[in-house]
């Protein structure tokens, strides 16, 4: 796990708006049309791992982030050496937040990312108007569980779980709901709110544009006589093998964005999947990035281009830990990163184009999302997809 100093808001909209458009809040809302008859709308709820957005805020995030064992799987024995492992690394991490500005973008990002979508679907989809944007961090405020009170608060009778993973992981997705259906079961046993999921979307063409776009962008940086020879490197945030022996979609679908990228920049440049933040002891998802840039450089490789693969923003994964800690500390000037989605205008229409696909179909989730991992033997798991599937708590 880990960030850049400064944070970059570079060919982004979002850097040009006043400063109290990225005030602190307490839950991700934004203000939103009424309708003549009164309805309450339709919630766009992102969900997303969060960051902590303050220095101080670190602690209580990684303490969250250890004790899901749907995340980072420590078996009978987690709920002791989660709060311990917390512990250890709230000092090294609290510097590197510290390093890259004081804290993570990924929260403000989320909130320009779901109000300008939502603004957009407004328009798209009018019968299913006002949408209203908010925010669910699984181990970061707003926390989920904080989001949920307050859309019970505002009204909300019908709501969307959009998932900003694009590619389908239990582990990162499947954590979120696991957390919903929870707290659907604790806080609206009565089913108020009518739920349903936009799971995954690896391959929608809003999402491998843009990438691609960015791409290109910042292969122009390069000399023309060495451009096509640019290796491009796509890295993803990797996975326990035991995740992935299980059956786990993700690295399959992963391996569709980059390939979904690849053609639409026409093979032009040799290209990799690593995987990168692996965590503790455990085997996890090779071949890992700080580990390949350093191979290629012993072999004389030096033009490198890092692509973020499976984040829909910068956090700590691409400003500390690609930026520093690999780009910076290899001293070579052909190795670069291209630009995180932040707040650029073709994804945020992905986004409501995605969100008005789903509005519009008939399905409460994808058909992937009802299948479970084929050695999948979690009860948990199984109700959560049951109660998505149908609306309703099995008795």
């Amino acid at each position: 796990m880990s960030l850049r100093a400064p944070i970059r808001l570079a060919r982004s909209p979002a850097a040009n708006l006043s400063p109290t458009f990225f005030t602190s809040r307490a839950l991700a809302t934004a203000a939103a049309s009424t309708t003549t008859d009164g309805a309450s709308g339709t919630a766009i709820v992102l969900l997303n791992m969060g960051g902590p957005s303050t220095v101080p805020e670190v602690h209580s995030f990684l303490s969250r982030l250890f004790a899901d064992g749907d995340l980072i799987p420590l078996g009978p024995l987690q709920k002791y050496l989660g709060p311990l492992i917390a512990r250890r690394r709230t000092p090294k991490i609290e510097k590197q937040y510290s390093v890259i500005g004081g804290g993570s973008p990924i929260r403000r990002w989320s909130e320009f990312q779901a109000t300008e979508a939502c603004k957009l679907l407004d328009k798209l989809h009018p019968s299913t108007a006002p949408h209203r944007p908010y925010v669910a961090f699984r181990y970061a405020d707003p926390l989920t569980e904080d989001t949920f009170l307050q859309m019970k608060a505002d009204g909300i009778r019908r709501a969307v779980a959009f998932t900003q993973y694009p590619q389908y992981s239990c582990s990162t997705t499947g954590s979120s709901l696991n957390e919903l259906w929870r707290l659907s079961k604790k806080l609206d046993r009565e089913g108020t709110i009518e739920w349903s999921v936009i799971d995954r979307w690896p391959t929608h063409p809003g999402l491998v544009n843009t990438v691609a776009k960015h791409v290109e962008e910042k292969l122009l940086e390069y000399p023309e006589d060495r451009r096509e020879d640019v290796v491009l490197l796509f890295s993803a945030h990797s996975l326990p093998m035991s995740v992935v022996n299980r059956g786990d979609p993700y690295p399959a679908e992963v391996a569709a964005t980059v390939h979904a990228v690849m053609q639409k920049l026409g093979f032009k440049n040799p290209y990799r999947l690593v995987w990168q933040s692996q965590v503790g002891p455990s085997p996890w998802l090779g071949a890992q990035t700080s580990k390949t840039v350093e191979e290629y450089v012993k072999k004389g490789q030096t033009d490198l281009l890092l692509i973020p693969i499976a984040f829909t923003s910068d956090h700590i994964e691409t400003l500390h830990e690609l930026d520093l800690e690999i780009i910076k500390e290899s001293g070579q000037e052909g190795i670069k990163r291209a630009e995180s989605l932040n707040g650029d205008l073709e994804f945020i229409k992905a986004l409501a184009d995605i969100a008005k696909e789903h509005l519009a179909g008939k399905s409460r989730s994808s058909k992937q999302m009802k299948l479970r991992c084929p050695m999948c033997t979690s009860a948990r798991c199984q109700a959560q997809k049951e109660f998505f599937a149908t609306g309703k708590h099995p008795e």
